[in-house]
C-alpha cells in the first residue's frame, strides 16, 4: 500500500537567484538555538541553482545527497554563525558514494544517495562536527534540519534554517532501502511535517536538536497519503541510514583530506581513488 502510494520527488530544488531567505522545511521551525542545528547544518548551492542542504562531520568535510550535484556547476557552501548570518565557502572537492548512480533519480536509485564534499578552508570555530551514528530504530523519535522550502509551491520559503520532529517508521524498500520518517502525529496520512525540495542532503539526528549523533541523511520525500490535493511534501521524509557506510565516510575523508595542492589545477580533474568517481575543483 505504501509503495503505491508515494508520490516521489527529488527534494534538491533549482531556486531562482533572486528568492529571499524565508522559512523551510514543512511544518517545522526556525532554528534560532545556537548550539542546535546552527552549529552542524550547512546550505549547499550550486552555479546551475541547486539547493540542499548538509551535515557537517569535520571541519573541512560535508556529508550531503549524492543526487544533489548531478547538474555540475561550481559548488559552494553557507554557514551561519553565532548570530545567524551566512558566510560561503567554496567546495574543491567532490565524492559521491561508490554505488551511486549518475542519471537516476532518488526513487529509482540503486545505490546509494550520500557524496562528500571537501572545503577549500575549515568552517569557522563556532561549527561543531556530527559523530556519525548507530541504527536507526523503527519508532525512534528523530530530529531532521534542512534548509528547504516550508511551502512546497513557493520557492522564496526556501534558505532559512528549520527543524522538525519526526518518527521512523521504518523501512522502504524501491531499488534500494531507505528509513521512512513521518510526523509525530499525523503519521503521514494526512499533511504533517517533514522534508520538502532543498532539503535533501540535510542532517537527521537521534533525539533532539543538540544531539550530535547523526543517523542519516535526507534523499526524498512525499506528500500524504490521505489527500486530494497532489503533494510532494509534508507526508514521508525518506533518510538513508549513515550506520552501514560509517568505513565509506571515514575512509572518503581521509582521502578528501589527503589531496594537496598539487593536485588543483585551472580546470578539475579527477583524483585517483579507490572509492568512487569524484571531481576536484580549481579555487
Amino acid at each position: 500500500m505504501l509503495a503505491r502510494s508515494l508520490a516521489i520527488l527529488s527534494l534538491s530544488c533549482a531556486l531562482a537567484s533572486a528568492a529571499q531567505p524565508a522559512s523551510a522545511v514543512v511544518g517545522g521551525v526556525s532554528s534560532r538555538d545556537v548550539a542546535g542545528a546552527r552549529a552542524s547544518t550547512v546550505r549547499i548551492e550550486t552555479s546551475r541553482g541547486e539547493l540542499c542542504s548538509g551535515a557537517v562531520i569535520a571541519p573541512e568535510i560535508v556529508l550531503t545527497a549524492a543526487h544533489c550535484l548531478m547538474d555540475g556547476g561550481s559548488v559552494s557552501v553557507v554557514s551561519l554563525d553565532t548570530r545567524f548570518r551566512a558566510r560561503r565557502q567554496l567546495v574543491v572537492a567532490v565524492l559521491p558514494h561508490p554505488s551511486f548512480v549518475p542519471g537516476t533519480t532518488p526513487r529509482t536509485q540503486p545505490g546509494t544517495d550520500l557524496a562528500l564534499l571537501r572545503l577549500a578552508q575549515p568552517l569557522p570555530d563556532d561549527m561543531e562536527a556530527l559523530t556519525v551514528g548507530g541504527r536507526l530504530s523503527q519508532g525512534e523519535t528523530v530530529t531532521m534540519a534542512g534548509y528547504g522550502l516550508s511551502s512546497e509551491n513557493n520557492s522564496k520559503t526556501a534558505r532559512r534554517l528549520r527543524e522538525t520532529r519526526l518518527v521512523n517508521a521504518g523501512n522502504y524498500t524501491t531499488q534500494n532501502t531507505v528509513k521512512v520518517a513521518v510526523d509525530i502525529r499525523a503519521r503521514g496520512e494526512t499533511p504533517g511535517a517533514g522534508a520538502c525540495r532543498g532539503d535533501s542532503g540535510g542532517p537527521v539526528l537521534r533525539g533532539a536538536a543538540r544531539s550530535r549523533d547523526l543517523v542519516g541523511i535526507v534523499s526524498w520525500s512525499s506528500g500524504p497519503l490521505k489527500t486530494r490535493a497532489r503533494r510532494i511534501c509534508g507526508g514521508f521524509t525518506a533518510i538513508t541510514p549513515v550506520s552501514d557506510h560509517q568505513n565509506w565516510i571515514a575512509t572518503g575523508s581521509a582521502q578528501l583530506l589527503a589531496l594537496g595542492a598539487d593536485q588543483r589545477s585551472n580546470q578539475a580533474v579527477q583524483p585517483q581513488m579507490d572509492s568512487g568517481w569524484s571531481w576536484w575543483f580549481s579555487r
